[in-house]
């Protein structure tokens, strides 16, 4: 017998599936056979007998999952940590292992942050070395290993799991001796699986096939060149006897039906190898954590909900340390909580969302980090991607706001006469030597979440109004553009060919003649189903007065193309009489300025279409400037990049048949757009009829 091998079990005198607190064990209520599930046990007890010195745990009636001892904590040097479960079915298990740890002499530690922790189940040792993997997200959290990391002289390595049939880090994870392991990558995400590479060699590491990982192979024990587990493949079995292991089957069917095997039964008291292996030196860990705080409505817009959820997707534990809520509905709420992550690059990653909800740095506030740029047109690694939203950097410790935001930029940071600067630009704009802004330090973003004292009039404030009467809409619409253009606000158009297939056109072309378009962008398709329109009466083909094919229609839209271009361009065409109405006619003779972005599907194209994408980019930002309401038809493409490069405080109305442009560019961070789902070509009638109206009522108070 090795004496070093010492461990916990626990009789199944009470074991059973009643309750539903995995996969597993779903359908499996009431379906254990308890007689069979002692004899398993007996037979696995006995194969460990012979291999170490097992101890009992007494079981208790009314906890059935406590014969899974391995969860009931985690020991090392003579200390055992106590675990506290996620699920409040086995928490009194706690108070039992407890017990009997404080009877063996054991000091006996708790974790300071109080989080959830699942013992052995959630903390393997790798054999020999002074390292301990630590398995977070579906049970133990990432703050647990983070006091783990400070208590013991053990590097601890993060690792998420994905998968909620793999649970616990034991049932998809194998550490052996001589830096070796088996695990099964699918339960694992692609941070984690990077972080296994980096410390086990190739050629010492086995990925488990799904047949070994759903019969809970690696969930298995190690002792003396013996592997005892519930199941292994023929493949998995060569390896392991390459490796000079000895593989024992110990079949745990019925605790599998519980989701346990071989380890899960089992709790190990001691560590030595790990223990030898140490070293005076305490070990770093990649975990990090960062405060922050949120203000504003937090509650009544969800905005909490929003913050903690983009923590948790991001593979992140939060801990909230105060959280004041505002007693009425104009009051906002404050919330100062902590980040953790599992490594820098994670905590930067989720810290540069969450700057993007509204959340701020907190506690010793610093300039904002820059870098060099090496090369033109590439950015340094790690820089700040900017949003839409008016955002402050901190430089030289004063506030500067950044100017020319947009989405999807980076930061500059330079000197003019009047102090410092800091302006958005493109990666292809940078210029070598450009100081751009890396990280997310010293930077403040004033988010549609925060509370302002005097907010703007707001229409439509639900992302996607699509159980709203369109009428309604279009009176809303329509009051907002009259109020715009009495201001001598801007109003940009951003069309797509269907405003002409679906009959819009001629009602688009109103509001320019009337003074309620002041810019209009779009493709090459828009501009030449509208001009074959003009010229023909088709939009691809399609006689819009009947609504069917004419003979030949198919050839229309290279006709007016062809015409289009014998004149030299469109503003030749009006002045030559060959174009004499539509939407491209109304612009030209009312001198409003017009972007066609082209693409790779143009026929033609026309002569004004820009087919330099980056050129057409650059005219686009140009002309939005200073706009005040931006109303997007029936154009996904146009859309969501006018969207990405429009700051925050300007309107954007989509409107289509389909949802998806609107809630694209909410997801985008766009939240001052709005959504019409209609017909775009009777929303255009609507409107024009609706401003027409208001026109006449104007004029007729003015008599």
């Amino acid at each position: 017998m090795k004496s070093e091998n010492a461990f916990l079990m626990c009789e199944p005198q009470f074991y059973g599936v009643e309750y539903v607190i995995n996969p597993w064990m779903k359908g499996n209520v009431g379906c254990v056979d308890r007689s069979v599930a002692m004899q398993q046990w007996k037979h696995l007890h006995a194969t460990l007998s012979s291999l170490g010195e097992i101890k009992l745990v007494q079981p208790i009636y009314g906890l059935p999952d406590m014969v899974f001892s391995a969860n009931g904590g985690l020991t090392y040097e003579g200390v055992f940590i106590s675990s506290y479960y996620r699920y409040p079915q086995r928490r009194p298990e706690t108070q039992y292992f407890t017990s009997w740890f404080r009877e063996q002499r054991f000091r006996i530690a708790e974790l300071r942050s109080g989080a959830t922790f699942e013992g052995e189940g959630d903390a393997l040792f790798q054999p020999g070395r002074p390292l301990l993997w630590g398995g977070y997200g579906p049970r133990t959290s990432l703050a647990a290993h983070r006091d783990l990391a400070q208590m013991f002289e053990v590097e601890l390595v993060p690792l998420r799991l994905i998968d909620e049939r793999f649970y616990h880090l034991d049932t998809c994870f194998c550490p052996l001796p001589e830096d070796r392991l088996l695990y099964y990558p699918q339960a694992f995400d692609h941070e984690s699986l990077d972080a296994i590479h980096s410390h086990i060699p190739a050629g010492n590491r086995f990925e488990v096939s799904d047949a070994d990982a759903l019969n809970f192979a690696c969930n298995a024990m190690d002792l003396d060149g013996r592997f005892i587990t519930n199941f292994a493949t023929e493949a998995l079995r060569q390896k392991l006897e390459s490796w000079d292991f000895e593989v024992t089957a110990c079949p745990l069917s019925e605790f599998i039906r519980a989701g346990g095997s071989v380890k899960c039964l089992v709790l190990r008291l001691s560590h030595p190898l790990v223990a030898a292996a140490a070293t005076a030196a305490r070990p770093a860990t990649s975990i990090c954590e960062r405060e922050v705080m949120a203000e504003g409505h937090l509650l009544d817009r969800g905005v909490a909900s929003q913050i903690l959820d983009c923590v948790k997707e991001a593979g992140c534990d939060f801990e909230i340390h105060s959280l004041n809520v505002g007693q009425r509905h104009d009051q906002p709420s404050a919330m100062r909580f902590s980040v953790v992550a599992p490594g820098p690059q994670r905590l930067d990653t989720v810290l540069e969302r969450l700057l993007r909800i509204g959340v701020r740095l907190t506690e010793g506030e610093s300039d904002a980090r820059v870098t060099r740029v090496q090369s033109d047109g590439v950015a340094p690694w790690g820089f700040y991607g900017t949003t839409i939203y008016p955002t402050d950097l901190r430089v030289k410790g004063e506030w500067v706001r950044v100017s020319d935001q947009r989405m999807d930029g980076v930061i500059v940071v330079g000197d003019s006469p009047d102090g410092v600067i800091a302006h958005c630009v493109l990666i292809r704009n940078l210029k070598k030597g450009d100081e751009v802004v890396c990280g997310v330090e010293g930077i403040r973003i004033h988010s549609h979440h925060e509370t302002r004292e005097h907010e703007p009039f707001g229409f439509m404030t639900s992302p996607v109004s699509s159980e709203r009467r369109v009428e309604a809409a279009v009176e809303d619409l329509a009051w907002e553009m009259l109020r715009i253009r009495e201001q001598k606000g801007r109003i940009v158009i951003v069309a797509g060919p269907v405003v002409i297939h679906t009959g819009g056109g001629a009602h688009l072309a109103r509001l320019i003649r009337t003074g309620y378009v002041h810019t209009l962008l779009g493709g090459n398709a828009i501009a030449v189903h509208d001009i074959e329109n003009a010229l023909l009466g088709t939009s691809l083909g399609i006689d819009l007065k009947r609504g069917s094919a004419i003979h030949g229609g198919h050839q229309h839209h290279l006709r007016a193309i062809n015409i289009i271009r014998a004149c030299g361009g469109i503003a030749e065409a009006v002045q030559q009489g060959v174009l004499r109405h539509g939407v491209m006619y109304e612009c030209i003779v009312n001198h409003i300025p017009f972007c066609l972005a082209g693409s790779i599907r143009d026929d033609g194209p026309l002569p004004e279409t820009q087919m330099n994408l980056i050129t057409a980019q650059e005219e686009y930002a140009q002309l939005i400037k200073g706009a005040n309401l931006i109303l997007m038809l029936a154009s996904t493409l146009h859309s969501i990049g006018v969207g990405n490069m429009t700051p925050a405080g300007v309107r954007l109305i989509a409107v289509d048949i389909n949802p998806s442009v609107g809630l694209k560019l909410a997801d985008r961070g766009s939240a001052e757009c709005s959504s019409i789902v209609t017909d775009v070509g009777l929303f255009l009638r609507l409107l024009a009829d609706r401003l027409e109206a208001e026109n006449r009522s104007s004029a007729a108070g003015v008599k």
